[in-house]
Order: structure tokens, then sequence, then C-alpha cells
């Protein structure tokens, strides 16, 4: 990794936390390019859908993930991913999908095929603000400032029925099943950092846990500086 750049913050926390709204922002703030490292595993898990393969078939999975039938892009307003040139970013985020990515996630052998191409969005780029599950413990463990965000259940399957239009209920569910899938999948589990700032963002607007996350950010930099 002595190719990435300094200038890493992670943002890891469970699904509607917050991560995406609260590191797109923070990368805006800072200038930084902004990467959300599950639109690799739902773009995979997406295109093997598409493909014919089973959400258990590890070696066609890890073929389809060195493939090139499809890509991920970083954009200012979202990590976009194409599937034969095709735009489908937003097939990807469903709640069907998700379910599809959190299965594909659990498997040791596409989490290290995918593992690269994550890291590879740190190289070359003044700073890179990343969000997802393992940012902070597996894709770049030496990040200048790891974030950890969360909220409680009921908070986060309402945000989540808000913007999809979806029954809170039924999401609330389905989020509980996620949640217990990824915390006790046997590769990169999520978990907290062992030096991550935990951050609640229950009752908290965006542009407030933004400018907290954003002090902190530019209080590591300068002690970087120094240390330097």
């Amino acid at each position: 990794m002595s190719n990435l750049t300094a200038n890493l913050i992670t943002i890891d926390g469970p699904a509607a936390s917050g991560k995406s709204s609260v590191s797109r922002e923070l990368a805006r703030k800072l200038g930084w390019k902004w990467v959300s490292t599950g639109a690799f595993y739902r773009g995979l898990a997406y295109v093997a859908m598409k493909e014919g393969v089973a959400p258990t078939d590890t070696a066609q999975l890890v073929r389809l993930a060195h493939s090139g039938v499809w890509s991920v892009r970083l954009d200012e307003d979202q990590t976009r991913v194409f599937y034969k040139k095709d735009d489908v970013t937003v097939e990807i985020l469903s709640e069907e999908n998700g379910t599809r990515a959190s299965k594909v996630s659990q498997i040791p052998e596409v989490r290290q095929a995918l593992l690269e191409n994550q890291r590879d969005c740190a190289v070359g780029v003044t700073g890179l603000v990343a969000e997802g599950r393992d940012c902070g413990t597996v894709v770049f463990p030496q990040a200048l400032l790891k974030i950890y965000l969360t909220a409680s259940q009921e908070e986060r399957a309402a945000r989540r029925a808000r913007e999809h239009g979806l029954n809170v209920q039924e999401t609330q569910n389905s989020q509980q099943k996620r949640d217990q899938q990824d915390s006790s999948r046997a590769a990169a589990p999520l978990q907290i950092p062992d030096d991550a700032r935990v951050v609640d963002s229950g009752g908290m607007g965006l542009a407030e846990v933004v400018e907290k996350v954003y002090s902190w950010a530019t209080q590591a930099m300068a002690q970087s500086v120094k240390s330097f």
C-alpha cells in the first residue's frame, strides 16, 4: 500500500447510518475524492445476477470481479457502476440487490478479489474519503482519521424507508438481517476500528455531523504535518 496517498479518511458503519451523505459532503469540503466501497459489492452482485452466476459460486464471482464487463467510476455525487457500458448505479442500490451484495460480501475470496480495486481509488489523488463497512479495519487501516458512524435500528430504518419509499417495518426487518450477516461474517466483519472516533448520528442533522467530522479531519491533518 506504499503508493497510496497519506490523506485518507474512512467512515464505516451499518446500513443507513448516514455514511454516504456524510462522507460525500466531507469530501466536498476537503476538495478530495470520495468512494463508497460498498458499490463494488453491490456492483458485483448485480453483474452476477445479470450473468446468471449464483451468489454462492465463489470461482465465478472471483472471475467476474476481474472481468471487464463492468467498471466503477468515482464521481462527486455518486460512486457509479457500469455494466456493459450502461450506468446501473440506481439498480444496484435496491434493497433486493443489497441482500444479494451482503451474501456475496461474505465470501473471503471475493473480498480479496475486490480489495486491490478499492485501494486503487486512493492512488494518484490529493486525498480520499472512503466509506463502507471495513474501510478503517481492512481496506485502509493506515488512514489518517477513522470514523464509525451509527444510529439506532429504528432511526436507520426510517431513513432508508424515506429515501426509497419503502415500508418502515419491512425495511427494519431486512436491515436487522443484513446487520447480523455483516457483523458475523468470517471475512472482514463490520466492527468499530480500534482507533476510530464513534459518532451516534441519532437526532443530529447532516450539517452537524459533517461539521464535527470536518473539525476532527483538520485537526488530524494539522497533527500529521507537525509530526512530519
